[in-house]
């Protein structure tokens, strides 16, 4: 199912958007302004690489620019962008896979994930979240190519959770899942970057 399908608009945002309708390239420089910086920053952590970070977020706003008669008017103008950016994120590496042969499946639950929808599992430590460790440089260099390493279901939640610091309920509307399945994800994906970052926390 599309964005434009799920994500809806509401105030502060619907004026800008209404703007935008008339074809108001003022409005459309305003959200372009107020939002960019985030979703480049979202979706290099998503896809680790500046070029096609840059690509992406372009394309974010023309995706957003079209689609704009299709959608109503509730949740926020900020969750249609991430939401928008996590489709093409997952497009992006699609493609990649076709290219160079799949590490993983997309559509199969993460590994030890028995039932992500149940959201019977606590979250885990918050001292190995992302922001957290993000202070050290070196750490960050770690933590961006451990994400990468992620399934990229894992590291969505992770990055808008972690990172974006976006509630669950808003991460469940941008992903399209359940508030189980958003928790249960966090919790594999906080799991699995222990594990691959244990020797640097040590440390």
């Amino acid at each position: 199912m599309s964005a434009a399908q799920v994500i809806c608009l509401a105030p502060p945002d619907l004026a800008l958007v209404d703007r935008c309708r008339r074809n108001d390239t003022a409005a459309f420089d305003e959200v372009v302004g107020r939002y960019k910086n985030k979703v480049y920053n979202y979706i290099y952590r998503m896809v680790g690489n500046t070029d096609d970070a840059e690509d992406l977020t372009q394309e974010v706003f023309v995706r957003m620019y079209t689609s704009l008669e299709s959608f109503r008017r509730q949740a926020s103008l900020h969750t249609w962008l991430f939401r928008i950016a996590s489709n093409l994120c997952i497009d992006h590496f699609r493609r990649g896979k076709k290219a160079r042969g799949a590490a993983y499946s997309l559509d199969e639950p993460p590994p030890g994930d028995g039932g992500e929808g149940s959201g019977g599992h606590e979250v885990a430590d918050a001292k190995y979240e992302p922001h957290r460790l993000l202070e050290q440089q070196e750490m960050a260099e770690q933590i961006q190519q451990a994400l990468g390493r992620l399934p990229e279901k894992l590291r969505t939640v992770l990055i808008l959770h972690d990172i974006e610091d976006l509630p669950y309920e808003e991460i469940a509307q941008v992903v399209g899942c359940p508030l189980g399945t958003v928790k249960s994800r966090l919790f594999h994906a906080r799991l699995q970057l222990r594990e691959r970052l244990a020797g640097y926390i040590q440390d």
